[in-house]
């Protein structure tokens, strides 16, 4: 049975020929179908510039769906999902590739014969926003501010200014409740735990503050390297692709002050007040609280990995960092003086996306000295990927005749607690935008914010040589200096694999 709740839609991917449509979007959708997720009348309405025939393109996106969605693909199921499936090609530069989209959207809405939402989702390199925007401005769906709902993909600029830039181009059109600015990392199951476990539960919120909480690291950490993309890493590079959206959308998860209600904007709110509290680095402050690396050549389980700068299409004399961490602080009641520590890297040790709360010590005297041998700090431990689930290491009796301590874990394993095949981040995501609900999404005083934080470390860095480079090899877990930065205040690294 069909989700009745949604309106009759259309779903239009400019982008339908690309690798996101391939890998994510379309597995997600039939996913979507297979649960009865969708409305009974729904209809998608790729656009691309392949010179490709609807019959090729279905077959190309069905072998994508049979490879990366997360169930066996039922021909019915899928059938069903392409019964209203058309391909339009052409140029996006050209008006009359809009001209026909506009065409297609105003057939379905008289088939349909009552209220139309459109899904407009730029799965495009983001030079394409701006004119795919532009492109569809004149047309009368675009003016239905609640039917009409455009997604924009990562990355949402390149520094500030072009950020500012973007938001003010395709604010031009649009208004702020037709934008949902997607970070798949928010669609994440562990991700959203982060609010029930913290909102939902009251043993912990009332030590969750500078009182009790000694740091917090964030970690997201990657086995691999380019994967054939160099071109746009070199472009990019670790601070760009993954702190200043994954990581800090992460942070405000975990360092956000509690709504008041679950509604969209309050949750926004309160993710913008925890990014405009962020202390901002200046001068030579980037480079006392930031590490950046990059990669050697060298041997992986006798896998011979090259050099960062010996990658297809990446320059000889790159100054792009593969690895970046930082120091930062959350200038609020609540969070004065906790240092959160943020490291993403590729080619390391490990995949794994954590998050670490360590408490400050319960006091120890009144344990026998040879009791607190072992002692150790409470620690919470949210895993994000590729594991899902959350650990509380806490100090309990050995079994015996003495008092001795040691720190025991207590686990909550999500597929094992509540679910044997998770939803994927992406179906989360699009049926938010379904829904028309954005609390996942980022708005545009949030893009702003963080980007408020990342550009005076990205002109540092751009500014300024890594005459160290390359400074760490493949496989080990980054920089030397990256370990030196929690040193200076007595800290380590945890290293989720370890733990």
């Amino acid at each position: 049975m069909a989700n009745n709740k949604i309106p009759t839609t259309v779903f239009v991917i400019f982008g339908a020929t690309g690798d996101l449509t391939y890998r994510k979007l379309m597995p997600a959708l039939y996913n979507l179908e297979l649960d009865n997720m969708l409305p009974e009348n729904f209809s998608i309405l790729g656009v691309g510039r392949s010179e490709l025939t609807k019959d090729n393109l279905m077959e190309k996106l069905k072998e994508g769906t049979v490879k990366f969605s997360r169930r066996a693909v039922d021909d019915a199921v899928w059938n069903r999902l392409c019964s209203n499936f058309q391909y339009i090609n052409g140029d996006f530069a050209d008006q009359n590739l809009y001209d026909r989209v506009n065409s297609a959207i105003l057939d379905l809405k008289t088939a349909a014969q009552d209220k139309l939402n459109v899904i407009i989702y730029l799965a495009v390199s983001p030079t394409f926003f701006g004119p795919i925007t532009k492109g569809l401005a004149s047309f009368p769906f675009i003016k239905k501010r609640d039917q009409t709902r455009f997604v924009f993909e990562k990355p949402f600029g390149h520094d500030l200014k072009s950020a500012l830039d973007l938001n003010k181009e395709i604010m031009s059109v649009l208004r702020e409740n037709q934008v949902y600015r997607i970070d798949h990392y928010l669609g994440k199951e562990t991700v959203q735990n982060i609010l029930a476990f913290r909102f939902a539960n009251s043993f912990f919120e009332p030590l969750w503050n500078k009182n009790y909480i000694e740091w917090i690291q964030i970690s997201s950490l990657e086995q691999v390297g380019l994967e054939g993309r160099g071109g746009y890493y070199d472009n990019s590079g670790a601070l760009r692709d993954m702190i200043q959206n994954h990581m800090l959308q992460l942070m405000c998860m975990i360092a956000m002050e509690p709504p008041i209600s679950f509604n969209a904007d309050e949750i926004r709110n309160k993710k913008a007040d925890v990014l405009h509290a962020v202390r901002k680095y200046e001068g030579n402050e980037v480079f006392q609280n930031t590490v950046r690396g990059q990669y050697s050549a060298g041997k992986v389980s006798d896998e011979l990995i090259p050099a960062y700068r010996d990658e297809a299409n990446v320059r000889k004399d790159s100054n792009t960092e593969t690895f970046a961490a930082a120091l930062m602080y959350i200038d609020t009641w609540r969070w004065e003086g906790v240092p959160f520590y943020i490291r993403t890297g590729k080619n390391l040790s490990q995949k794994a996306t954590t998050i670490a709360v360590k408490f400050k010590p319960a006091p120890s005297y009144s344990f026998p000295r040879e009791a607190t041998g072992n002692w150790q700090s409470n620690l919470l431990l949210f895993n994000i990927n590729p594991r899902m689930d959350i650990h509380l290491k806490f100090q309990a009796k050995v079994p015996g005749q003495l008092m001795q301590l040691s720190q025991v874990n207590m686990e909550f394993d999500f597929d094992k607690e509540l679910s044997a095949n998770t939803p994927e981040a992406y179906e989360h995501l699009i049926y938010d935008v379904l829904e028309g609900d954005a609390t996942l999404f980022m708005r545009s005083d949030q893009v702003e914010a963080a980007w408020q934080i990342i550009t005076p470390i990205l002109d540092a860095w751009q500014n300024t040589k890594a005459l160290e480079f390359p400074n760490y090899t493949p496989g080990s877990n980054g920089p030397v200096k990256a370990d030196e930065l929690l040193a200076r205040y007595g800290h380590t690294w945890l290293n989720p694999g370890n733990i």
